[in-house]
């Protein structure tokens, strides 16, 4: 037999604690805010905590309608409270992230078991789009923990439950306070389940509402027709339809970033062929979940590889099932195991390909791989092959789930002073602050970061 969880606590421990202190609180200062919307999104919160108007984002005193204010109160909080200008940013991210993957593992654990439940919620926690958006003060993240947990919470709603649809509720209202009206459209798979139970949809959706309500009607008030104008009919119709709003990208374009997002999980989804993750109870609502959201993002004209992170848990919990249910010592397994492994050698090369891909984009940025990690992906190779074959897969797999720990340490210790002094304007600033007062044109890329650590707009040099 397969070793259950409950007779083994220390991998749970393992998990939760490098989750919090490594994964995804460990580091997070080690770099300045990076590329154009990190910064312009602290800036705004920033001046939010500054002028104590929490209704009409501003960007150096003009109205910004771009996204809505979730991420910019968390931020204007963390400035209250003295973060600092690095932290006050990423640590509301990081936290939401951790709280949602507690409650992803809370949920599964109740519907499919706390092997399967582990399984999951470390793929999810491990996986790279989850991680490097938990990293950076960006809204996708929140949006997707947001709702993520509305989903989570609507799929395991008893019929009656009034407080579960009033939760399902609040937690989609944070969504839609994240980012828009999205999370309004990707919550349709939800809303069909639950058809013939048309009073708990219509309790949820009014709790939505008197969440999300409120700031749209107060900044429209305020506002008028600049935002409906710019929040409504630009970033939120404009740039489905149309690549007005640049991001224009082929129908395909979402097929590597979910193996991207994935990694080093991206193996196991041939797990989905053994047909093992389907035969659970909520796993059409979960695959459904998935599929609608993909097409929808799919079929838009501009994209985006943050647009997928909500996508991301459905599709974890059902690998996480899939590893649960196959029988033990699997041939399959322990290739996908090993696999998962070997991909991780990648790490070193990837950490010297993202600054040249955060300036100059990936498609011109030379890849020269290097061997470093070659020799510890091996060792976990064959020690999840062995595992794999005496039955011990909870072994197998914490072997790569720790190898993935130590490449993240890794990659924060060592990648993020290299981001600091090539793609973050943090290093230029506080080296030359005295002498810089005005935007170099070799750092344009890199302006609405020195804006933000400059604490005012910035004149281009002549």
């Amino acid at each position: 037999m397969l070793t259950p969880i409950s007779r083994v606590r220390w991998p749970l421990a393992i998990l939760c604690g490098g989750a919090l202190l490594f994964l995804y609180f460990f580091g997070l200062t080690r770099a300045g805010l990076l590329g154009p919307d990190e910064p312009r999104y602290a800036a705004i919160g920033r001046a939010m905590a500054q002028s104590g108007d929490w209704i009409t984002p501003r960007l150096w005193d003009h109205p910004w309608f771009e996204k809505p204010p979730l991420l910019y109160w968390a931020t204007a909080a963390g400035f209250q409270i003295g973060l600092g200008r690095d932290l006050a940013p990423r640590l509301p991210v990081a936290t939401a992230s951790v709280a949602f993957l507690l409650y992803f593992f809370i949920v599964l654990r109740r519907e499919f078991g706390e092997r399967a439940a582990f399984f999951a919620t470390a793929i999810l926690a491990t996986s790279a789009g989850w991680l490097a958006y938990s990293h950076v003060g960006v809204p996708d993240l929140p949006m997707s923990a947001a709702f993520g947990a509305a989903m989570l919470t609507a799929m395991r709603r008893p019929r009656t439950d009034t407080r579960s649809s009033i939760a399902a509720g609040v937690l989609l209202g944070l969504a839609i306070l994240a980012k828009g009206l999205v999370p309004l459209v990707l919550f349709v798979p939800a809303l069909w389940f639950l058809r013939r139970e048309w009073r708990q949809v219509l309790l949820l959706l009014a709790s939505a509402l008197i969440v999300a309500a409120p700031w749209y009607l107060l900044v429209t008030l305020r506002n008028g027709e600049p935002f409906v104008q710019d929040f409504f009919w630009k970033q939120q119709i404009t740039r489905f339809l149309t690549a007005e709003s640049l991001h224009p990208q082929p129908l395909w374009f979402y097929v590597p970033v979910l193996l991207a997002g994935l990694f080093p999980w991206s193996p196991l989804l041939l797990l989905f062929f053994s047909g093992r993750p389907f035969q659970e109870k909520y796993a059409p609502f979960l695959l459904a979940w998935f599929a609608f959201g993909f097409v929808f993002f799919s079929a838009s004209r501009g994209k985006l590889p943050g647009y997928l992170l909500p996508l991301l848990p459905p599709f974890a919990a059902l690998m996480g099932i899939a590893l649960d249910r196959i029988h033990e010592r699997s041939a399959s397994i322990m290739l996908l195991l090993a696999a998962s492994a070997g991909l991780l050698s990648l790490v070193p090369t990837i950490q010297d390909l993202v600054p040249a891909a955060l300036i100059s984009g990936l498609s011109r940025t030379e890849i020269r791989f290097s061997p470093a990690w070659l020799p510890p992906a091996l060792a976990v190779m064959l020690g999840c092959a062995w595992a794999e074959r005496t039955g011990r897969r909870l072994l197998a797999f914490n072997l790569v789930v720790a190898l993935v720990t130590l490449s993240v340490v890794r990659f924060v210790w060592l990648g993020y002073p290299l981001l600091d002094r090539t793609a973050s304007a943090r290093n230029r600033w506080f080296s030359n602050s005295e002498s810089i007062t005005c935007v170099p044109r070799d750092a344009a890329s890199e302006r609405y970061s020195l804006d933000y650590y400059a604490g005012r707009d910035l004149p281009d040099c002549n």
